[in-house]
C-alpha cells in the first residue's frame, strides 16, 4: 500500500500539479487530499477511479500492482 501513496504523489508532481489543484478536481479540500498521499486515509474506490481517469493510467498502476502505466480502461457497460 505504501507504494500507492508514493505513486499518486509522484504522478501529481510529474504533471506539475499541487495538492490544491488535484483536490479541486476531486471536489475536496487540500487537507483531505493530502491525507491520501501520506496514507493517513485510505483512498475510496470512487477517488481511485477518478485519479486513474485523470492521469490516464490503470488502477493497478495506482495501486502498485504493476509498474506499467497502461491507459485507464473504462469497463462500464451501462449505456
Amino acid at each position: 500500500m505504501r507504494r500507492m501513496y508514493r505513486r499518486i504523489r509522484d504522478l501529481r508532481e510529474d504533471h506539475d500539479l499541487n495538492q490544491t489543484e488535484v483536490a479541486k478536481m476531486l471536489g475536496m479540500s487540500q487537507t483531505g487530499y493530502s491525507k491520501y498521499e501520506t496514507g493517513e486515509n485510505d483512498l475510496p474506490t470512487d477517488v481511485l477511479i477518478r485519479l486513474a481517469q485523470f492521469y490516464n493510467t490503470s488502477i493497478d498502476y495506482l495501486l502498485g500492482q504493476t509498474d506499467e502505466p497502461k491507459r485507464y480502461a473504462n469497463t462500464d457497460t451501462k449505456k
